[in-house]
């Protein structure tokens, strides 16, 4: 009883739930729980905060946004003064979720507070939100009301970082109202506390959406007890990877020790995916900001965002679009404008988004695919000049048919490894033309292999690699892709390739590797050959440079599989490697 009471006292689970861990659901609760995610894949992200009056402008620097307090290091009491200045007269909530709604979006997270601290409820637990605002209203009351009506499901994002608390237990030097001596379980007292009332004040939620979990004061095991108090209050809810310190980078996916239900790439698509049953979502802006700053305009095109949209889907992913509103309360006039485009795409083509799993085809050098209930959606970029559009697949097809064209005919013809469609002329789509293909059975994809060139060399892609592990990953530089975040030497990178010419080749390979990891170690492996060599700085994680490694012999004729194994790594990474070339020597 006296535990019991305890846990009640310090704003933890609820006595008759004390002993619930609800990490260890089983399969079927857990698919239960996650299906209307699942089905949704496109949601609209929302940050906005007491950082919107500035407005992204400081000084003689532009280029602030929702982390305004801690980049301009401001004392706290001179961010306070503009609390009287958020007055969001021009908030109306049905406006926002119709927006979200009529551009195909499924679910909407906003900001209940960032890393400021700054609440945008009505919070019983501090002054230090809009309460203290000229503004009367309960804002987050209305747009949890105005999404239900619009057949939207309600989220909350929440800081666990909290720049303005004083009992955080990094507490900035110029936050120069905090006193006293951080107490961390304290601050997680009035977390919990805040928490509650957002769950049960504002509920029921769709997701918890965690953030700021980085830093020290923050472990796995506060991360474990705040994800059952939540599920505590409501089983049913969503929480992301963010509760807990599994989280690996902007990759966004655990490593190691981690706790949550779904991913968090951020700012990225993960490039292949992360397989059957692995819940994710890329979260994502439409400019440079999260937070509004009037001054960034660099908006990401229509096509982009739509492409983005069909990629995630496409690896079994969602999608989170971020808009900024401004401290009056409107979403900025280019957000609504691209909410409004995609929404027209999603009119039309939503059936080949919404509750779809990923795509058979390893890559598609035309777009991308979905896929449910026997059906393949083909989201086609590259119209083919020849009208004739080839699938390596050996199902039987039973119809076709465009999305924005139902009534044209696109003949289905069986070729011996392959199905061909033909297309009309043109395609009916800029952005993505989606033709519906009904097969037979679960796709029985043709394995299409990279082959030797005409000069007998093998060119192994880093984007074309197959990678074990969720820490190293595919990122872009100066529009060129190369793997990164490769920290774990437990990770590998593999290719298979169509060898027709066998015999002892000479690997080189494209890297950046800085000088405090100079001397990593790496192995390439074919069969039971192997050629082992060290590896030495570039100058820079940035700077690459093509480095003969030594020969290997590869031995057999057809497909052929190369493994990049890390043998030692004496600084923060093993490399950065865009590719590995295998010339045939005579």
């Amino acid at each position: 009883m006296a535990v019991a009471m305890l846990i009640l006292m310090s704003g933890g689970l609820r006595a008759a739930d004390a002993v619930r861990d609800y990490t260890q659901e089983s399969p079927a609760e857990r698919d239960a729980r996650m299906a209307w995610f699942r089905e949704a894949r496109f949601g609209l992200f929302i940050h906005w905060g007491l950082y919107a009056v500035p407005a992204g402008e400081w000084k003689d620097n532009r280029n602030y946004g929702e982390w305004f307090l801690e980049e301009t290091k401001m004392p706290v009491s001179q961010y306070a003064a503009f609390v009287p200045q958020f007055n969001p007269v021009r908030f109306d909530a049905r406006q926002w979720a119709r927006a979200a709604r009529e551009a195909g979006m499924r679910y909407v997270v906003i900001t209940s507070k960032h890393h400021d601290g700054f609440a945008l409820w009505r919070s019983g637990l501090t002054d230090w939100g809009i309460k203290s605002t000229p503004f009367a209203r309960d804002p987050m009351k209305e747009l949890a009301e105005a999404c239900r009506a619009e057949g939207l499901r309600f989220c909350f994002y929440h800081s666990i970082m909290d720049w303005h608390h004083p009992d955080w237990g990094t507490r900035r030097a110029w936050n120069d109202l905090a006193t006293g001596t951080p107490d961390m379980d304290r601050y997680v007292t009035y977390m919990k506390g805040q928490l509650r009332e957002l769950i049960t004040g504002y509920g029921p939620l769709g997701i918890l959406w965690f953030d700021g979990e980085w830093e020290s004061p923050w472990t796995h095991e506060r991360g474990v007890d705040l994800y059952n108090f939540v599920r505590s209050l409501q089983p049913s809810i969503i929480i992301n990877n963010r509760v807990g310190k599994g989280r690996a980078g902007m990759g966004g996916m655990d490593q190691g020790k981690g706790v949550g239900d779904y991913g968090t790439p951020e700012q990225e698509i993960p490039p292949t995916g992360f397989g059957p049953g692995v819940d994710w979502e890329s979260c994502m802006t439409m400019n440079n900001h999260w937070g509004y700053n009037r001054h960034d305009q660099n908006w990401k095109s229509t096509s982009t965002l739509v492409r983005n949209l069909i990629d995630c889907a496409s690896k079994g992913g969602n999608y989170l679009l971020n808009v900024g509103p401004t401290a009056e309360g409107t979403f900025p006039e280019a957000s609504v404008q691209r909410l409004a485009e995609i929404g027209a795409w999603m009119k039309v083509n939503g059936e080949s988004i919404y509750g779809t799993t990923a795509s058979p085809f390893p890559k598609s050098p035309w777009g991308r695919a979905t896929q449910k209930a026997g059906r393949l959606y083909l989201h086609v970029y590259q119209w083919p000049a020849d009208g004739r559009l080839s699938l390596p697949l050996r199902n039987a097809a039973t119809a076709a048919r465009l999305l924005a064209q139902p009534e044209v005919r696109i003949g289905i013809k069986r070729q011996p490894e392959s199905l061909e469609l033909t297309l009309p002329a043109s395609s009916p789509d800029p952005i993505a033309a989606v033709i519906a293909l009904d097969v037979v059975g679960a796709p029985d994809v043709v394995a299409v292999l990279p082959a030797q060139a005409a000069d007998g060399s093998l060119a192994l892609k880093a984007e074309e690699a197959a990678l074990a592990g969720h820490g190293a990953r595919i990122e872009h530089k100066n529009g060129i892709a190369n793997l990164g975040y490769w920290v774990d030497p437990r990770e590998t990178a593999a290719w298979t390739v169509r060898v027709d010419r066998p015999g002892t080749f000479v690997v080189s390979a494209e890297y950046a590797l800085a000088p405090g990891s100079d001397g990593s170690r790496v192995r390439i492996e074919c069969g039971a050959n192997r050629l082992e060599s060290q590896l030495k700085s570039t100058g820079g994680w940035d700077q690459f440079q093509t480095v003969a490694l030594g020969e290997l012999r590869v031995e057999g004729k057809g497909p052929q599989s190369f493994k990049l194994v890390p043998v030692a790594k004496p600084g923060e990474g093993v490399m950065n490697l865009r590719s590995l070339r295998l010339t045939l020597k005579p």
